[in-house]
């Protein structure tokens, strides 16, 4: 898959993750799992990216003795996914064209 593609999807996946609730890493990668494997380094890759194009916020505070980074989704992000919602259509319409062939409607 072409990188930026499979980068765009993935940012929007975590954003997804986040819509609803604030969370953290490990719940995200949790959440996720059905769907796609994340490892933590491309998790957290990905978040400090969402971070800085102000498509969430981050805040830390203590949970069980340690320090825990929580985040939630910003207005940037949930307009992020709506255009992905919009973008979306236009990539399934190029698949079906794509595979036309494939599926015997020439």
């Amino acid at each position: 898959m072409d990188i930026q593609l499979k980068r765009g999807l993935l940012d929007v996946c975590v954003l997804a993750a986040i819509k609803n609730e604030e969370t953290y890493g490990y719940k995200i990668i949790k959440d996720l799992k059905p769907y796609l494997v994340l490892s933590e380094s491309t998790l957290y890759t990905i978040l400090k990216r969402l971070e800085t194009a102000d498509m969430l916020t981050v805040r830390t505070a203590e949970h069980g003795g340690r320090l825990r980074k929580y985040y939630c989704i910003t207005a940037e992000g949930i307009k992020r996914i709506d255009e992905f919602k919009k973008e979306w259509n236009e990539i399934m319409a190029i698949y079906r064209f794509v595979t036309k062939e494939d599926n015997g409607n020439e």
